[in-house]
């Protein structure tokens, strides 16, 4: 007979296994379904048997079409790569933002990663900068992103300290600031100029190449290696400040560490991907719903769940108009914004709202 106290135990561990099961299983079907969609419809087992054949396997067709397999290799695959990646940066993200704030309305934006990346790449747009080549943008992108969320920590810290409040307090006043910035270079901008700085707002993974995905993995593997060597300190802290302390983490250094991975992981995506929003705040709060507290499973739920819905994202953004490409950004914004007002109605309801 199995005990009372076990039974919760175990059907959180039922719903663990569901719920990864779940979206292994989603996030492998999306894969192939958007690989294989486009102007060169290739259906999904010759998908599937174009990954296996690189391997050695032959267990399925290859694509029959002359070009198909060239066409998924060089153009589907690594958009498909990108879109996985900077899905599980972005959910990763929130996740680390949510906790170290306390939280569930918090994201990746707050501490100016997000706009400080776009004044970086308006620089390189209005001003055609090419130090670095093709990569000038993303780099002016990552290192903008990168600074403004430096510059936000060193603002709000006082007294060896930094206060949650006045970090985000900060965050807003940069944000205001990078706005203006950006709005600058839009109006010293010519017409084309104008074009591309609005087009890297809303996020697109066009163009998407195994050079750039080869970079972004590494940067998220970091991150989720963080992570995961943070996710007790992050359950300690979730019962407050003083009791973090008292059982022994250093709180100081654990927010400035994820701080610093939060804008390596956003950086990374941001500057190849464009400004994505939701993204960090939807899904960690999804997990959180489902699996409980717990940051250990929350890490790698998200990180699923993140390279799940951009993946799907991607492939609503290149089907959903006829020969177009529609932003990406737009539609997480389409979704995340009516779940962001839910939130904030669920919140009110159970606890009158934040204080």
């Amino acid at each position: 007979m199995t005990s009372p106290s076990s039974s919760p135990t175990t059907r959180r561990a039922t719903a663990k296994v569901a719920l990864f099961s779940a979206l292994i299983a989603a996030l492998i079907v999306s894969v192939l379904v958007s690989a294989g969609t486009g102007q060169l419809p290739i259906p999904p087992q010759e998908v599937l048997g174009s990954l296996l054949h690189k391997v050695g396997i032959g267990w399925l067709p290859v694509p029959t079409h002359p070009t198909g397999d060239a066409t998924l290799w060089a153009i589907r695959f690594p958009r498909v790569a990108m879109a996985a990646l900077v899905g599980a940066a972005l959910a990763v993200s929130g996740l680390l933002m949510q906790a170290i704030f306390g939280n569930p309305l918090a994201e990746p934006g707050v501490i100016g990663v997000s706009s400080g990346a776009a004044v970086g790449a308006g620089l390189c747009i209005v001003f055609g900068l090419t130090f670095f080549g093709e990569w000038t943008t993303a780099v002016f992108a990552f290192a903008f992103g990168l600074g403004a969320t430096l510059l936000v920590y060193a603002m709000s810290r006082a007294e060896g300290r930094t206060e949650v409040v006045t970090l985000v307090l900060t965050g807003i006043a940069v944000n205001a600031i990078a706005g203006a910035a950006i709005a600058l270079l839009t109006f010293l901008g010519d017409t084309q100029s104008r074009e591309q700085i609005v087009f890297w707002q809303l996020g697109s993974l066009a163009g998407s190449r195994w050079s750039q995905a080869l970079i972004v993995a590494p940067v998220v593997a970091v991150g989720l290696i963080a992570a995961y060597a943070a996710a007790r300190k992050l359950d300690l802290l979730a019962l407050g400040e003083r009791n973090a302390r008292h059982l022994g983490v250093n709180v100081e250094a654990l927010r400035i560490v994820m701080i610093f991975v939060v804008a390596l992981l956003t950086g990374a995506a941001v500057a190849f991907a464009g400004i994505i929003s939701f993204v960090g705040l939807v899904i960690p709060h999804l997990m959180r719903m489902i699996l409980g507290p717990a940051h250990l499973p929350l890490v790698t739920a998200s990180a699923l769940g993140g390279a799940l819905l951009l993946t799907l994202a991607d492939l609503g953004a290149r089907t959903i108009v006829p020969n177009a490409d529609m932003p990406i950004g737009m539609l997480t914004a389409l979704v995340g914004g009516p779940f962001f007002f839910w939130l904030l109605r669920r919140t009110r309801k159970r606890s009158g709202g934040w204080g």
